[in-house]
């Protein structure tokens, strides 16, 4: 099966579209629906559609750099927004003046890198059990997990949602940074309802639909795509290429995603990356721009009739 084919470099899971509020297409309950996704969504039965997501905007200037010039080479056709990093308002203002680019809502409630820090939208008097001794949130969604009080995400995330739309930014879909915002049931239902509120499409995992305390939070309008791809940590950097090109010509027809971070590895994204490995390195980031925006990518996906779509 292409995901045991895959599986010494690409990690694979199985995402799944929560269309909140008003929904764009009559959507039959999952597993009622003899169509296919791409049929679903209005497309033929075969075609191959590809949503190439990138993540973390707003975190640096380097980030917002290397996204903004991915997008308009059209090497990615989606991304999501930390709204409250220090570097927000510069893609905020691209935003408004480029309403086609697809972003969503990075919903953050974590702050991992090693001395570039951040808090939430608001005031710390207000979500104090949300931010640790030295004035941040927390590193990880463990220390999260077991600090936070539910009425104080809920007041954080609903502020960081009106923050961005203040800032204009008309979101394409919410989704979670780090897992945060839907490590437990609680906080999954929390992230659930303000997508319904707001009319936002919420992007969640099939995974913790295997939970039947988290299914039972979910409509029965939805989409799932059929894969959600991105390179593990086993990857060498001299592979990089190859293991993405495995993915491109593995595709079915369907729906499916690409997550990429995109980044320059330059003084100041080695300085926010110092001594982290993986994801979170700035050379990393570069080799995934790199290739998204590589005429081997581009000539992959014509030659495997791939076309890219937004939420």
């Amino acid at each position: 099966m292409l995901w045991e084919k895959l599986s010494e470099y690409i990690n694979i899971s199985y995402p799944l579209f929560l269309l909140a509020g008003t929904l764009l297409l009559p959507l039959a309950a999952f597993g009622q629906d003899s169509r296919t996704v791409a049929e679903r969504l209005g497309y033929d039965d075969d075609a191959k559609l590809l949503v190439v997501h990138a993540d973390d905007i707003g975190v640096t200037h380097s980030e917002n750099a290397a996204s903004i010039s991915a997008y308009e080479q059209g090497a990615i056709s989606s991304g999501s927004v930390m709204v409250p990093c220090p570097w927000f308002p510069e893609i905020a203002s691209y935003a408004r003046k480029n309403p086609d680019f697809d972003l969503g809502i990075h919903l953050t409630l974590t702050s991992e890198w090693k001395y570039y820090q951040w808090d939430g939208v608001m005031p710390s008097g207000k979500i104090p059990s949300l931010i640790n001794e030295e004035g941040y949130f927390y590193e990880t969604v463990q220390d999260l997990v077991k600090n936070a009080e539910l009425k104080e995400i809920e007041k954080e995330l609903r502020a960081q949602i009106e923050r961005a739309i203040a800032y204009g930014i008309n979101p394409t879909h919410l989704d979670a940074h780090m897992g945060g915002p839907s490590a437990t049931p609680e906080l999954f239902e929390i992230m659930i309802s303000l997508g319904q509120e707001y009319k936002i499409p919420v992007r969640i995992e099939k995974s913790d639909l295997e939970n039947p305390e988290y299914r039972k939070f979910v409509s029965p309008n939805y989409i799932i795509s059929d894969t959600e791809n991105s390179l593990n940590t086993s990857v060498p950097a001299d592979d990089w290429n190859e293991a993405y090109d495995k993915i491109i010509k593995n595709l079915d027809p369907g729906l499916h995603e690409l997550i990429v971070h995109l980044a320059y590895d330059n003084e100041e994204m080695r300085a926010v990356t110092v001594d982290k490995k993986h994801w979170y390195e700035a050379a990393w980031r570069q080799r995934d721009y790199d290739y998204v925006t590589s005429q081997r990518f581009r000539e992959l996906l014509q030659k495997h009739n791939i076309k890219l779509v937004t939420w």
